[in-house]
Formats: C-alpha cells, sequence, structure tokens
C-alpha cells in the first residue's frame, strides 16, 4: 500500500468520525466538547442542522474510500479539494483555526502526494 492510499484513507477515516460526532454524539458531551458548543440546550437545538452535516462529512468519506478501491485519482483529487475547501470554510466561518488543522492539513498532504508520488 502506497503513502498516497494510506493519507486518502486517513483523511476518510477523519471524516467518518466527523460524520459519527456530528450525527450520533451532537447533545452528549463528547459532541458538546468536541464542537464547543455554548450549551446543551444549544446542542438540542442544532442537532438536525448538526445531523445534516455530519451526513455530507459521511459523503467525503465514502466518495474517497470509492476512489481508492476503484483507483480513479481524478475523484481522490476533486474529494480531497472538498476537504480542503470545507476547512478553510469551516475554519473561517467559526473563526476556529483548529478546524484548519484537523480537516485541511491532511487532505493538502494527501493532495500533494497524490499529484507527485
Amino acid at each position: 500500500m502506497n503513502l498516497k492510499i494510506i493519507f486518502t484513507i486517513i483523511v476518510a477515516l477523519i471524516h467518518a468520525y466527523i460524520w459519527y460526532l456530528e450525527m450520533f454524539l451532537w447533545t452528549k458531551k463528547k459532541g458538546i466538547k468536541a464542537f464547543n458548543l455554548k450549551s446543551k440546550e444549544f446542542a438540542d437545538e442544532t442537532k438536525i442542522l448538526a445531523a445534516n452535516q455530519g451526513l455530507y462529512n459521511l459523503f467525503i468519506s465514502v466518495g474517497l474510500m470509492w476512489s481508492i478501491f476503484y483507483d480513479k485519482q481524478s475523484c481522490i483529487l476533486l474529494f480531497l479539494i472538498f476537504v480542503v475547501i470545507a476547512g478553510i470554510y469551516g475554519s473561517y466561518s467559526t473563526n476556529k483555526i483548529k478546524i484548519f488543522y484537523i480537516q485541511s492539513i491532511p487532505a493538502i498532504l494527501t493532495l500533494l502526494l497524490t499529484l507527485f508520488f
């Protein structure tokens, strides 16, 4: 297994975990802490929105895994670009650089590996 595949799997797993947090743990202590939500009440009020976000993260994860199994470099590139953009926007819109580090940096590294190796 080459480095490009390993990093693509890591990015896919990050997004599968984000899906799990947003869809199933949003209103739980772990979800509230992970997303620095202001209160349990706020988490309860926004859980449908979070589940929707989570579903999109799952789509990214599944798309990346599908691309690996079918060795479609263009699909890998497309989904990695989606991840980078989502991380940039998420970081900008919430004013939390941590989102960029967790989401975009692994995807950027994987993009570089995919393009040059």
